[in-house]
């Protein structure tokens, strides 16, 4: 028993010494670790301040951007309610009559259904000028009205007012600003558009429609990725969006 009792006492001490190991390499680890903490922490830091460096960098290339070559602003139109018209014209008009003229003025035939429009008639947002616009409700029909037109007309086009025309320089310039701003915000776009894809030969409704619908994709994909608030967005508003993305009130334009 009392050799039994030795050989317990010397496998305890072994222990011992080997738990003070233990716990001297555990100490180790942790300083190790507490150093690794505040070297990730310090990195960290410089990170974020690099990014807010790049972000406000970005910020101001966007800005001169659209600034000096891409303006976008709010076209206002001299168009009045014509709500308003007829209750001058009328007084004797009843308050349900002129709430159905100022809901009419709101409402636009849009690809075959009745769409709700609050801008329409009141404001077009236009692109490196007033005189290059868009329709406010993303009602496009004049471009392929007019592309088959002049399928059936013959003899040159002569029609330098023809809206077709703003429409297409529109849509151009919106495709260059959306393709230069994915480089800029180094954000890759989900559908592949090139420059030229509204200039040149005149597109069919299909393809035109197609090409629209890629263009508003990739518009509202740099909205999310700069946190646009999604109450001020629409799918068919193409230069609205525009506009709110490179808008100085954006916060997050350029992470």
């Amino acid at each position: 028993d009392t050799e039994g009792l030795l050989r317990i006492k010397e496998e305890n001490q072994k222990h011992y010494r080997r738990a003070q190991r233990h716990q001297e390499k555990k100490e180790k680890i942790q300083r190790h670790n507490r150093r690794w903490e505040d070297l990730v922490e310090k990195k960290t830091y410089d990170l974020k301040t690099q990014h807010e460096h790049l972000a406000n960098l970005r910020r101001t290339h966007i800005l001169e951007l659209t600034s000096v070559i891409f303006p976008i602003e709010e076209v206002k139109t001299s168009m009045r309610d014509p709500a308003d018209v007829s209750s001058e014209s009328d007084n004797a008009m009843t308050s349900s009559t002129v709430s159905k003229l100022a809901e009419a003025r709101r409402t636009t035939y849009l690809s075959g259904r009745w769409v709700c429009d609050d801008h329409n008639g009141d404001t077009s947002i236009g692109i490196t000028g007033p005189w290059i616009t868009l329709p406010n409700n993303g009602d496009y029909s004049a471009y392929y009205n007019w592309v088959e037109e002049k399928k059936t007309t013959q003899g040159p086009d002569m029609e330098h007012n023809n809206p077709a025309y703003t429409i297409s320089a529109a849509l151009c310039y919106a495709t260059q600003l959306v393709n230069t701003l994915s480089l800029i915000l180094d954000v890759n776009l989900p559908k592949k558009l090139c420059n030229r894809q509204f200039c040149g030969e005149n597109l069919s409704r299909h393809r035109f429609t197609r090409a629209v619908k890629k263009l508003n994709a990739n518009i509202l994909h740099l909205c999310f990725s700069q946190h646009v608030n999604l109450d001020l967005l629409h799918p068919l508003h193409t230069l609205r969006n525009l506009m709110y993305l490179v808008s100085p009130d954006t916060e997050n334009l350029g992470r």
